[in-house]
């Protein structure tokens, strides 16, 4: 299974954008990056640069800025020095969090290549080859290198044999090569290179490359693994933003292939401190402000629930938030109240209760957020004597339907069950056709607002993917509000901590009064941060919640804008709203109490 070490080389792909992604909500601006640029070309060790992609693009919108002119002016450098740049994207979701028409993913591949982007990773969560053919065609059409992404998990269902049957599929669409994305980092180490081993045997033509996140503590054995397997390039991050839920460090990593007799890159220490310094340096400005400190820490209780790093600062936001909701219901029943590392085990318990239930989805964006956010529902039922199963969002069942592809494994048959007693439906067919073309819908926009098409249709394809952000880019309201985040997230760094307290800032109401009047009332949260925007039905043409109103239990109540898109907030059971504590188009914390149904 081992190659011959001495004479195979092993690349490093310096993940600059996922190591930001998988630590906090920003990215550097453009400005910062033209200056970090040159720093990658003289640390002298990389061949690869993931550049863009997932969020990356959204996140300059968010700021007021030209995601355009990002991408352009921060890949030209690298691919001046002759390093390739790459980028992220989702398959059926394109670059954001849900699916995109045909049309608008042709475009981007076109879009992106002539920004400067050499390389595509394309992945589904759920590793449904449907949703990455187009993926392929469309990379190979633009002429870019196409590289099809394995998500990587460990369950009975997830065996070598079950990724290589991908792999064939994914070859016959032309794939250049296969990526390893171990996104949880809780790929086995064994597995992995076995699985490396077999593609590089059965196709030694396709270039392997291997993603693993440091959380639960596999990544450098897996590394070692896959490198005596084959593999021709691994992915790594760099101080300050190595380790923790992020990346391995090149300098590790190096040192470990190099001592293992590979031949790897030597790595210019000096450039390689200015580096690090220039980082830290843009932390410091402000992308520190918004970096879960929390991100810094490996933990093996990621093993066993196998969600990925990057969701830990989000689940930890979320169960502070219900902390005091749960026990609040506790107090009222006279139960005893339990602390948050006591939900912190049932929540991981939970999801590995409810994971193989739901068919195995590897747990990734979006998936991993819908499997986590059923665990969390059933864990907040079952304390209050409920039964599980009684709350699932509508992004979840079209996961557990069929509607963004084919499940790994089996459905339990409590679920096929409860699918059958609300009249779900399931679906076989390709998800892509439920999504028609709409291009031609945006092109109209564009010429009735007089916006330019930008070079390459570049702005045209930016509306169709992000629309929402992009009208508020143009507007200025993106920028605006950016700003006023980022001058309320400094003065909330100069405000001395007395205490400890949760993160999230719980009611801005009395609980307890509420419960005296409504002793049985259920509160309504807020499903992210960002801006609230209701919706729920009321008296004339207002969209602003009336005290009153009747809701259904599942009813989608009202919106959260977010910097990734719409969270909507549903009633956790039927009701009427009975207090309404945030008006329509407040900003809300995540998990902040903005009602109650009684």
């Amino acid at each position: 299974m081992e190659v011959a070490m001495s004479k195979k080389e092993i690349k490093f792909c310096l993940l600059y954008r996922d190591m930001w992604q998988s630590s906090g909500k920003y990215v550097p601006m453009v400005h910062q990056l033209k200056q970090f640029a040159p720093l990658v070309v003289e640390m002298g060790c990389f061949d690869r640069v993931e550049t863009n992609g997932g969020a990356f693009e959204q996140v300059n919108l968010l700021f007021g800025e030209n995601p355009n002119i990002a991408v352009r002016e921060w890949t030209k450098p690298l691919r001046a020095a002759g390093i390739q740049t790459q980028m992220l994207e989702r398959g059926l979701n394109g670059i954001r969090m849900y699916p995109v028409p045909a049309d608008v993913r042709q475009l981007m591949f076109k879009v992106k290549k002539a920004q400067g982007v050499d390389i595509t990773r394309s992945f589904c969560g759920l590793n449904d080859p449907r949703n990455l053919e187009l993926s392929v065609k469309y990379a190979k059409e633009a002429g870019m290198i196409s590289q099809a992404a394995l998500s990587i998990t460990h369950s009975p269902v997830h065996t070598a044999e079950y990724y290589l049957s991908i792999v064939d599929e994914l070859v016959k669409f032309g794939t250049d090569e296969i990526a390893l994305k171990d996104m949880a980092g809780v790929g086995r180490p064994t597995m992995l290179g076995k699985l490396t081993h077999a593609i590089k045997t059965k196709y030694p033509h396709i270039l392997v490359q291997y993603h693993g996140h440091s959380g639960p503590g596999f990544s450098m054995a897996s590394m070692l693994e896959v490198a005596k397997a084959g593999v021709d390039v691994v992915d790594v991050a760099m101080e300050p933003l190595s380790w923790g839920m992020v990346h391995p460090d090149v300098i590790t990593v190096q040192a470990m292939f190099k001592d293992a007799g590979f031949k790897v890159k030597d790595i210019n220490m000096k450039a390689y401190m200015e580096a690090r310094s220039m980082t830290q340096s843009f932390i410091d400005d402000f992308l520190g402000l918004f970096i879960d400190p929390g991100n810094k820490v490996m933990t093996s209780l990621l093993v066993g629930s196998g969600l990925p790093g990057g969701m830990m600062g989000s689940m930890m936001a979320d169960l502070k938030g219900f902390h005091n909701a749960i026990n609040m219901g506790l107090r009222a029943s006279g139960k005893k109240e339990l602390t948050l590392d006591n939900l912190v085990t049932m929540l991981f318990q939970e999801v590995g209760y409810v994971w193989p239930k739901l068919g195995y989805p590897p747990l990734v964006t979006p998936f991993s957020q819908y499997v986590k956010n059923i665990a969390l529902m059933n864990l907040m039922h079952m304390l209050k004597g409920e039964e599980r199963w009684k709350t699932i969002d509508k992004t979840a069942w079209d996961m557990i339907l069929g509607y963004t592809g084919k499940l790994p494994g089996e459905l339990a048959p409590e679920i096929l069950q409860l699918a059958k007693e609300q009249g779900k439906e399931f679906f076989t067919g390709n998800p892509q056709s439920q999504f028609p073309d709409a291009l031609d819908e945006y092109r109209k926009e564009m010429k009735e607002n007089k916006w330019d098409f930008g070079k390459d249709d570049e702005e045209l394809f930016e509306l169709a993917m992000h629309d929402r952000q992009y009208r508020d880019y143009k507007s200025g309201i993106a920028k605006e509000r950016f700003q006023k985040e980022l001058e309320a997230a400094r003065e909330k760094a100069k405000t001395p901590i007395v205490v400890e307290r949760p993160v999230v800032e719980m009611p801005r109401i009395d609980v307890d009064k509420v419960l005296q009047q409504y002793p049985d009332a259920q509160p309504i949260q807020a499903a992210a941060k960002g801006q609230l925007i209701w919706e729920v039905a009321a008296a004339g043409d207002s969209k602003e919640p009336v005290v009153g109103t009747k809701v259904k239990e599942g009813q989608i109540l009202c919106y959260v804008q977010t910097y990734y898109g719409m969270e909507p907030v549903t009633a956790l059971s039927s009701g009427k709203l009975s207090v309404v504590a945030a008006k329509q188009g407040a900003m809300v914390e995540k998990n902040e109490i903005i009602g109650f149904i009684a």
